[in-house]
């Protein structure tokens, strides 16, 4: 009688861990999926600029958040952020960083540079790895070298590709994987985290929308009622995915999180060629595929990396059950 119950419980056990496995992969598709999304919704924001899209981003994405954490009562996840001088001063440089990505990335996609994002997202990995090394000073397994190697060829021949730095890319993929160093290094909810980042950016982007009302080229409010309520959204749209994601990063390993994130650039580089046209000459293409060469091998390793740590954690829990005494 005793084991029958041990062993349906063992078995309802599994089947619960199976259900939020399940529900976090599919909370990670969806924000994947939609981030890999965002280049059919920015271009309907204009005729705003960029660095318009960007200051309503800043503002509807703080007062989502506010409204979020007002319903789901969760102001307890701001304390201990608001209570760390030190935390608040690092989340400064990830306001800072976040700025520049979500600028970048607006840019990009409103003139034509929807393929070149994507690439950034695509190093992105393999660039928080270097930096990783050089900042953290975390040691490098053998392949993850190879990867990066080859991932630097490929810059080299899309720079000879584009006749010109892919600088598009590598200001998304370094910005990016600044924002999350210093996420790393902070440590806090990452909820919390976004509504001080977008705290800090609010006030800016509100003085910058009062100076394009001044000078007569608010888009805001002069366009469309669709157009405003579009930008009004901008803070729904910034904000879903990232509750999304921040739910399957509870319930599914980081190394399905690391496989999940390529989601996003090939949704990107698959609608920069097809639905948006942009061209692909060979040596584009060249680099491109140097790319996923270079991400098969530090995706490949990744995973065998996790497995291995994923084996030697059971193996270590086997045997501390065996050392229990009676």
């Amino acid at each position: 009688m005793g084991h029958r119950l041990t062993t349906s419980s063992g078995g309802t056990k599994r089947t619960a861990q199976q259900a939020e496995l399940r529900l976090g992969l599919l909370l990670g598709v969806g924000a994947y999926s939609l981030w890999g999304l965002f280049p059919l919704y920015f271009p309907l924001l204009e005729p705003a600029s960029a660095l318009e899209v960007l200051a309503h981003r800043f503002v509807w994405s703080f007062l989502f958040l506010v409204v979020v954490m007002l319903v789901t009562r969760s102001w307890s996840r701001m304390r201990p952020v608001l209570r760390d001088r030190r935390v608040m001063l690092m989340l400064i440089g990830a306001t800072i960083f976040i700025s520049i990505n979500w600028g970048t990335y607006i840019w990009a996609v409103n003139n034509g540079h929807v393929v070149e994002a994507s690439l950034g997202y695509f190093i992105n990995p393999l660039v928080v790895v270097l930096i990783g090394t050089l900042i953290l000073r975390e040691r490098l397994r053998p392949l993850q070298w190879v990867a990066i190697g080859i991932a630097a060829l490929a810059v080299v021949v899309l720079v000879l590709g584009y006749g010109a730095v892919p600088w598009i890319a590598l200001a998304l993929a370094f910005s990016w994987a600044g924002y999350g160093l210093i996420k790393k290094l902070a440590g806090v909810d990452p909820i919390a985290s976004l509504a001080v980042e977008t705290a800090y950016g609010t006030p800016f982007a509100v003085a910058y929308v009062i100076w394009l009302a001044s000078t007569g080229s608010l888009a805001f409010g002069h366009s469309s009622p669709g157009n405003t309520v579009l930008l009004m959204l901008v803070g729904v749209v910034t904000a879903v995915p990232l509750l999304l994601f921040g739910g399957a990063a509870n319930r599914v390993p980081l190394s399905t999180i690391g496989v999940l994130q390529y989601l996003t650039p090939c949704i990107q580089f698959l609608l920069g060629v097809t639905y948006f046209g942009e061209s692909m000459p060979a040596a584009r293409w060249a680099g491109f595929v140097i790319v996923w060469l270079a991400l098969c091998v530090f995706t490949w390793d990744s995973l065998r990396h996790s497995r291995a740590q994923r084996r030697l954690a059971e193996t270590d829990s086997l045997a501390e059950g065996v050392a229990e005494p009676a």
